[in-house]
């Protein structure tokens, strides 16, 4: 008997696909994180390994390079990742990892079953010429006072924009650089991003600490550009005496520290990462719960092209949620998904648990920081770009019961007096719902204070 190991963390996909395949006649071994698939694979090779592209402890681009890699398993195991996304960039990243088949779910039995046969008899399918097609169509393709390190729980907005720093006289309120936060929390300080915006924060930095030695922590919620091109800028790692901590999840391609070497490489950048003084440790984290000293991070994966990461640090004082690039799943879903599936019961189903996940990951947070990028109308020509809407945000935020929303990752094409706009916008959207949530957008300089809770 043919044997299949099966990896995906979501109960309900790991049940029907396990059940379509035991009919089918395969010996069904299933696991709930990528680690433990990996070592099943390797412990028992199999002729075929379903796994999701979204897993903790080891994603599917991750286990699929591994597996490739072996020379007991690289010919024999054929791969299928399959993806919440509908990203043509996930898949074809999944390809290249070393896939036969990237799907998109729900996944529908039928084609399933049959490109499981396709691939495991040689055999051609629909699906698989229409994945192949598809490959081959898109492979062209300012001043501010030193904070303590304690008491308050403190987060100051460095750079709010997406895709591009957009200075000038247009952007003066708000601020032009791109993603960086700076979390003064429990005697650590924690940077969320590595946009523009963290070389005036290094500045403030190393002018506020002088001669002294600092520790910091930079958390990254993946390799776009507006989110890393400002790490070769930062002034504190550039003084041997720092200690700084570099925290992500592994990308498609290249691991973390690969790709931040990357941008520095000539004929980008004057100085190669590695001829850095400070002591630089990149760290590519499994699970999706860690500790940063005294603080406690949780992790979740986000809609948005290749694997992004939002962040909840929890402290003493509240808690902060950081989703800087996500796309509400049910209008996304519903927009992208084919005419046969867009309102089947179970890609309905899938959708609205997949948002309920975000939901469920914010519940009560006391600062919501997240990606409003557009209006109502924009979105409607920028469906599957991977970036949401302020009445998505608000009805998102609202569910939650967050205490404090702020609008995140500003299109470059917005200048103060729209993102205005939004904000008045989005504070009008909630009294219509009949609520009171605060609605501010996100602008660089910004201070947000957590009091520390009264006895």
């Amino acid at each position: 008997m043919k044997t299949v190991i099966l990896i995906d963390e979501d109960l309900a996909s790991r049940e029907a696909m396990a059940g379509w395949l035991t009919d089918a006649g395969w010996r069904v071994v299933v696991a709930e994180d990528g680690e433990v698939g990996l070592d099943l694979i390797q412990r028992h090779p199999p002729e075929l390994v379903v796994c999701d592209l979204l897993m903790p402890r080891c994603n599917g681009f991750q286990l699929c390079r591994t597996v490739r890699k072996d020379p007991q398993l690289k010919d024999k195991t054929k791969l299928i990742v399959t993806t919440a996304s509908g990203y043509m960039t996930d898949r074809l990243n999944a390809t290249d990892a070393g896939a036969n088949e990237c799907v998109v779910k729900p996944i529908q039995r039928l084609e399933f079953l049959r490109l499981v046969q396709a691939l495991t008899t040689g055999e051609t399918t629909l699906l698989t010429r229409k994945s192949t097609q598809d490959n081959i169509r898109f492979d062209r393709p300012p001043n501010v006072p030193a904070l303590p390190l304690d008491d308050p729980v403190r987060l100051r907005f460095w750079g709010v924009r997406g895709s591009i720093p957009t200075p000038g006289p247009a952007t003066v309120r708000y601020g032009g650089n791109t993603s960086c936060l700076e979390v003064r929390a429990d005697g650590e300080i924690i940077i969320l991003d590595a946009g523009t915006g963290i070389a005036p924060l290094g500045a403030h930095l190393a002018q506020e600490f002088k001669g002294r030695s600092f520790d910091i922590s930079i958390l990254i919620s993946h390799t776009h550009w507006d989110h890393i091109q400002g790490f070769p800028f930062f002034e504190p790692a550039y003084n041997p005496a720092n200690g700084v901590r570099i925290i992500g999840f592994k990308g498609a391609r290249e691991g973390l520290a690969s790709t931040l070497s990357s941008q520095m490489e000539s004929p980008f950048f004057p100085i190669r990462m590695q001829q850095i003084p400070a002591n630089i440790s990149v760290e590519e984290m499994r699970d999706l719960k860690f500790k940063i000293g005294a603080v406690s991070v949780e992790a979740t994966y986000l809609n948005h092209p290749g694997l992004c990461m939002g962040y909840r640090i929890n402290t003493s004082c509240g808690s902060i949620a950081y989703l800087p690039d996500n796309e509400p799943y049910q209008r996304f879903k519903y927009h992208t998904a084919s005419p046969e599936t867009a309102n089947s019961v179970e890609s309905l189903e899938y959708a609205r648990r997949q948002d309920q996940r975000i939901v469920d990951f914010i519940q009560g947070a006391d600062i919501l920081v997240i990606d409003s990028q557009y209006d109502a109308t924009e979105y409607q020509t920028r469906i599957g770009w991977g970036h949401g809407c302020v009445d998505d945000v608000v009805a998102l935020a609202l569910s939650a019961k967050v205490k404090r929303l702020f609008l995140f990752h500003h299109d470059p094409r917005h200048n103060d007096d729209f993102i205005d706009k939004m904000a008045e916008w989005g504070s009008n959207f909630v009294t219509m719902l009949g609520d009171t949530l605060p609605v501010e957008c996100a602008r660089e300089g910004l201070e947000i204070i957590l009091p520390r809770p009264q006895p």
